[in-house]
């Protein structure tokens, strides 16, 4: 008979159902947003966890022995899938302040791999872009955080030329920056117009840019001017013979042979005879 008073020991489950767990307090809430320090340090870990010497040495014949190139050795493919994983967990969290807190200390640090890591993530990003973002990669350059010609074209492709795109009204300001002394700065006014004097947009400035360089004495400036005259003459030959004929005596030999890459031999032949000093 039942007494009515509750039966003591352990209660029996039923058959085959899951014990019931209780709901974490932060369930339903959103993850916390990964702070950019914390994410360089993971993503730092994970490139030297892949560090092969051997693709470094062959990532370093791509420079001069003196200059001062850091390179932990992971191979592109390795590189791209760590940046996906870092995208695949910011983007819906991060603001461009984020973003840019995180490349700013990317590109602090010396390894070619997180230089690119953190300039490739903001490439990310294009669609806030600010015409103040202009600024901070000039303050870059001025630090001397975009030091090699890898950094500063990897700048100017993911982040530089998409910011003209989107405010075309700073491409006079990069113009000026023609006239800087510091050569990273120079070049950073020439390699983001390739890809607009590809499709024959900003000729004129282009054409304005290597004009104001022509007695520049560095050779990684006079392959990025022939690198920029090429790409404008595959919209405009003719105006790309004319600008070379007229100043032919003046331009670098090695600019000039960059810029009739893509003309016939015998043209090429010909251009290099009629604008010998």
């Amino acid at each position: 008979m039942n007494s009515g008073k509750p039966r003591r020991g352990r209660r029996k489950s039923k058959a085959g159902a899951a014990p019931t767990a209780k709901r974490p307090a932060s369930a339903g809430r959103p993850a916390p947003k990964p702070v950019p320090a914390a994410l360089l340090r993971e993503a730092a870990r994970a490139l030297a966890a892949e560090a092969d010497p051997a693709a470094a040495r062959q990532f370093l014949t791509y420079f001069k022995p003196h200059e001062q190139i850091r390179v932990i050795g992971v191979k592109s493919a390795r590189v791209r899938e760590i940046l996906a994983g870092i995208h695949e967990r910011v983007r819906d969290a991060w603001t461009l302040q984020d973003v840019v807190a995180f490349t700013e200390l990317c590109v602090q640090r010396r390894e070619m791999e997180i230089r690119g890591i953190g300039t490739a993530l903001l490439g990310k990003y294009t669609k806030v872009y600010e015409a103040c973002l202009l600024h901070r990669v000039q303050r870059w350059l001025a630090a001397g955080c975009l030091d090699n010609w890898a950094s500063v074209d990897s700048m100017a492709g993911n982040v530089v030329s998409p910011l003209l795109e989107k405010f075309p009204a700073l491409v006079p300001e990069i113009v000026q920056w023609s006239a800087s002394r510091n050569m990273w700065v120079r070049r950073m006014s020439v390699v983001p117009l390739v890809p607009f004097a590809r499709h024959g947009e900003y000729l004129d400035e282009a054409y304005g840019v290597v004009l104001a360089l022509l007695g520049d004495g560095e050779d990684l400036m006079h392959k990025a001017m022939g690198w920029l005259l090429r790409e404008a003459g595959k919209t405009d030959a003719p105006r790309l013979e004319r600008f070379l004929l007229r100043h032919g005596a003046a331009v670098p030999r090695t600019t000039l042979r960059y810029a009739i890459e893509r003309f016939s031999a015998a043209k090429r032949k010909q251009l290099l005879a009629a604008t010998k000093a």
